[in-house]
This record gives structure tokens, sequence and C-alpha cells, in this order.
């Protein structure tokens, strides 16, 4: 799970908001606000990244977010950013096609903040949370089949695949059986039903990970679809972003990061040669890395929001070369998720 994605105490544009966000000054460093620059945050939350990077320079921020709780936080701050800031409900995997219609593009830089804000975590009624009790949602939008659509619906070999797929619940099997023996009983409806169940059949010692966050983190993932919405962003990023313009993500676990990795790394490798093959085939490079490798939050950061301890960065820079055909992105996914991207829940 991941943080929110507000601010503290002293950012400006807005005041404070309820969260802090993750790694904020090494987003800044990476994404490198300008003055007249346009920026696409597309993962608004509680506005922290947007309010940093209108605070950073005079440019302009299309922030986007398929919750409309978010949307309706961040009145506010629009109001206070002087015409600087236009906020916008919809998937970020989207962002193209918004920056496109707002006649927005091309941008100077794209942040996204990956996964569920702890102001979701937060709110037991939105049904992300494992401690909390509240109804099984876990819909971002709102809309489209819930959690406990899933839970009561998937038979148990598909219950156990997306446990372990999306969860990477090596106690995939037995939490499915559990689930379904459960749901012969009675439906599964609430959050610490759900974790109850699963916490009779996956043990942890006092001080580890509580024994449903996997499960309940392969749900989430299921059901908004975040992997190919991540897939799908990173495309656009790249169709809309000028040469020289900015990639920044954040990530909380281990998909997610693989999944970006592996994008930068073959939007930034040069096609192979050989001295028997001097003519390389292939596209030029799109991206140029910024970041060599992976950033992680500072100890001190750590120390003082805790979940920041599984953030992961990475950041690249834009080059001349054209955008790379998408036929490549489906590689991205695993192999069943895949054939699933652009799907839309109505």
């Amino acid at each position: 799970m991941k943080t929110g994605r507000g601010v503290g105490p002293t950012d400006a544009a807005g005041g404070p908001a309820r969260h802090l966000p993750v790694m904020l000054a090494e987003v800044l460093a990476h994404l490198a606000p300008k003055d007249a620059g346009r920026y696409v945050d597309g993962t608004f939350g509680a506005g922290g990244y947007t309010r940093a990077i209108l605070a950073a320079a005079d440019c302009r921020v299309l922030a986007i977010d398929r919750d409309p709780t978010a949307i309706a936080g961040g009145a506010g701050l629009v109001l206070d950013a002087g015409g600087r800031l236009t906020l916008v409900q919809d998937r970020f995997s989207e962002l193209g096609t918004v920056a496109q219609q707002m006649d927005f593009a091309p941008l100077d830089g794209v942040v996204l903040d990956i996964g569920v804000s702890s102001m979701q975590l937060d709110e037991a009624e939105r049904g992300f949370s494992f401690r909390r009790d509240g109804p099984l949602d876990m819909r971002m939008a709102n809309d489209g089949p819930s959690a406990a659509d899933l839970v009561a619906d998937l038979d148990e070999v598909e219950l156990a695949h997306v446990i372990w797929t999306l969860g990477e619940e090596r106690f995939s099997r037995q939490i499915a059986k559990a689930i379904v023996a459960a749901r012969a009983e009675s439906p599964i409806t609430r959050t610490l039903q759900l974790a109850d169940i699963v916490s009779k059949v996956v043990w942890a010692k006092p001080g580890e990970m509580h024994p449903a966050t996997r499960t309940f983190q392969a749900l989430r993932i299921a059901v908004n679809e975040e992997l190919q919405e991540l897939v799908g962003a990173l495309a656009a990023a790249e169709r809309v972003l000028k040469p020289g313009g900015r990639l920044v993500v954040v990530t909380f676990h281990s998909l997610e990061d693989r999944i970006v990795k592996n994008f930068l790394s073959h939007r930034s490798k040069a096609p192979s040669a050989s001295r028997h093959m001097p003519q390389a085939e292939g596209p030029a490079p799109s991206f140029r890395l910024v970041a060599k490798g992976m950033v992680e939050a500072g100890s001190e950061e750590v120390a003082g929001n805790p979940r920041a301890r599984s953030a992961k960065l990475r950041a690249a820079e834009r080059t001349e070369a054209p955008a790379h055909p998408d036929g490549d992105l489906a590689g991205l996914l695993p192999a069943d998720l895949s054939q699933r991207r652009g799907r839309r829940r109505n």
C-alpha cells in the first residue's frame, strides 16, 4: 500500500492538505519545473505534487484523478492557483487525450504516483482498508464491479490466480479455498469479514505485515485495472511529452516498478548492432534515463512517514525521436492481463 498525495504544513498554493506526499523533494528535482512550462499530474489525490509544482515555478498544471472525491477536494486549490491549474476527472491512462482536448500539449513534464492514496485507505466506507470495517468496495471511481463482486463471482481457481498474480501471495490457493467456503455460508460484503477469513489462513508474527495485505492489494489492482492503466499512462506520456520533457513515476510495489523499469529500459536503449550487422534496425530511443536505476526515500523521510519505505522513483527525459509503436506494450503486463487492456466498465 502507499501513502497519500497531500502536502505538509509548509507547502504553498492552497495551504496544508491532509497527507504527506512521498519523495516530494526527489520528484521536484527530477521533474525540474520551469517557468511557462506545462505539467500533468496524472494522479492528483490530495494535490501534494500539484501544489509543489505550482510553487516551484510560474507554470501551469493539468491535474487528473478518476476519484470524484479528489476532484471535489481540489476545488479550493483551483481557485487559489489563479488560473494556473485545471482539474479533470478521468483515468490517468487518458492523460494524452485529456491534454490534447484541453489544448495543453505538448508537455514539459508528467508525474505519476501509482496506487491507492491514504485518503482512500483512511475512509472506511471506500472499502480499501483491512484494518477498518466498511463495505468491500475498492473502486476508485465508484463505478463498475466492486471487490465484493469479484469475491462473489470468481471461481476458486480464478480467485487464486488473481491473488497470486496481483498480490504475489504464496498462500493464494488456501485463501481462495477459504473464501469460497465462507461465501457458501454467507455473502462476503465487508472488509473486516474478508480480512478475518484471510487471517485464519495466513499467519503473521507481531510486527509483520498484516496477513490480508497482499489479498487486498490483488483485489484492488484487479478492480481498478491498475496495471493496464499504468501501461496506458506510460505510452500516453511518451506521445505528448516534448523533447526534453520529463517523466517521473513513483511506485509502491514490485509489480508497478517492474512495468516502469521495463518500459524505460526498452525505450532508452538504442537498436543493437554488431560488426556483422552495422545497420541497426528498430526505433531510436525515445527516452534518456535521468535517474540511473531507482531512487528510494531517505531514512529521515521513512522515519517520519513509514509508508514511504516501499516507494521507488524512476525518471526519464524525452528525446527528439518519435514515440515507439504501441505493439510491444502488452509484454509489460502479466500474460492474462494483456488481453484486457483498454476495457472499460460501464
